[in-house]
């Protein structure tokens, strides 16, 4: 009999923002007049820049060719693209990493909850709490989290409280953990983190021959020149951490899936290397990025295409900052907006963070998204992000302002 996996009948059985466009459908079949300003998703609204249009049009007019037709890509990325990176991410930053220890994918989504499937089954996991939703999703349907509680929490999982208190950024785990999920600029709460604190979590690891998956998809949105924008400007980065990357949320990409995985060399767990590992699953599972699409990346790293993907940012930033001030002239407490696009507040009256997200909607007019969504030490938080348009962020803000 054709049995079916159970541990993913076992999970909620929604995704977080699944949820989300459930009670905004049903609202809006109910209310069809309401003007529904939407910063829930973490979705870009400004048009991909005038470079990467005209790289992306070129690319197709070669491709219409007999001379320039390409059939499948690299597994690892065409090597253009994988040379800028190196160099322009990387290398003019003062970071050692090499064009051949890069791999271009189509989204940091995919790689992050892909990764595991080179690791060992007996790995505990530790991740941040709240968190974005994909890190645990993904290891609970490959069976690794174990059976969740009835607080939606696995049984198996190492969770780390995030908390004003701690800056959103915890310690290391007194109990060891093997895989280490770490995502700074941090979603949801738009927290950083120092090098001092970075440097923790990679002697940690290299102490216990643990590994750090970090998510740098929010670095371009760094403003402090003192914050580390790679796991990989910390000294011993290189033996003990994986670094995904997206231009998703720099350059506009999330439509068109863009996003690469940086796997040193010189990291190898119990004599394998992972950067082999990772080459053979990408080989036998995925068939590269188009053509196309990288020579649209491509073109963020020339000066035209990157001082115009510098100006989406400060917009986004813009924004964010409109959102974080607004709502603490407000008197509300707010977290993040500095050097992320996103803004986590208190919810006031400490009102639960689902309770607060239907008050929004249905009096404000206003869709954001629940910090419980991310995790038991999220209740009480609500995230917005900086990615509508200003005139939006700005209606939003008042509208709930005047609902407070």
């Amino acid at each position: 009999m054709t049995t079916v996996n159970q541990s993913l009948i076992n999970m909620p059985k929604t995704y977080l923002f699944a949820e989300i466009a459930r009670r905004v459908s049903e609202f809006s079949a109910a209310n069809p007049s309401a003007n529904l300003l939407r910063l829930g998703i973490g979705d870009v609204t400004r048009p991909l820049v005038p470079a990467v249009l005209s790289a992306m049009h070129a690319a197709v007019d070669e491709m219409g060719t007999a001379a320039g037709f390409r059939g499948y890509p690299p597994y690892e990325g065409y090597s253009f693209l994988r040379d800028d990176i190196a160099k322009y991410d990387y290398q003019q930053r003062g970071i050692s990493i090499s064009a051949d220890e890069i791999f271009v994918s189509d989204g940091a989504k995919s790689d992050t909850s892909s990764f595991i499937e080179i690791l060992g089954l007996e790995n505990d996991i530790a991740v941040c709490d709240p968190v974005y939703p994909v890190y645990v999703d993904s290891n609970a349907m490959a069976g690794r989290a174990g059976e969740p509680d009835g607080e939606g929490r696995y049984r198996k999982l190492v969770y780390m409280p995030c908390t004003p208190q701690n800056g959103f950024v915890p310690l290391p785990p007194k109990k060891t953990a093997d895989i280490i999920y770490l995502c700074y600029p941090n979603n949801p709460t738009g927290a950083v983190a120092t090098r001092q604190q970075l440097k923790q979590w990679v002697d940690y690891a290299n102490e216990r021959q643990a590994l750090i998956l970090y998510d740098s998809a929010y670095e371009a949105y760094i403003t402090e020149a003192d914050i580390p924008r790679s796991i990989f400007e910390i000294e011993g980065a290189r033996t003990c951490a994986v670094e995904f990357r997206s231009f998703s949320k720099n350059a506009g990409f999330t439509g068109t899936r863009c996003a690469y995985t940086v796997i040193p060399q010189t990291l190898c767990l119990n004599g394998h290397s992972l950067h082999a590992l990772w080459m053979r699953r990408q080989s036998t599972k995925f068939n590269g990025v188009s053509y196309i699409t990288q020579r649209g990346a491509q073109a963020i790293y020339t000066p035209e295409g990157a001082a115009q993907v510098r100006e989406n940012i400060a917009y986004y930033l813009q924004n964010a900052a409109t959102i974080r001030d607004g709502l603490r002239k407000a008197g509300l407490e707010v977290y993040g907006g500095t050097n992320a696009p996103y803004v986590w507040l208190k919810t006031p009256d400490n009102q639960l963070s689902w309770d607060f997200f239907d008050r929004l909607l249905t009096q404000a007019h206003v869709v954001g998204t629940p910090g419980v969504g991310f995790g038991s030490h999220g209740e009480g938080f609500f995230r917005l992000t900086g990615f509508g348009s200003q005139e939006v962020t700005q209606e939003a803000v008042s509208r709930i302002t005047a609902n407070l």
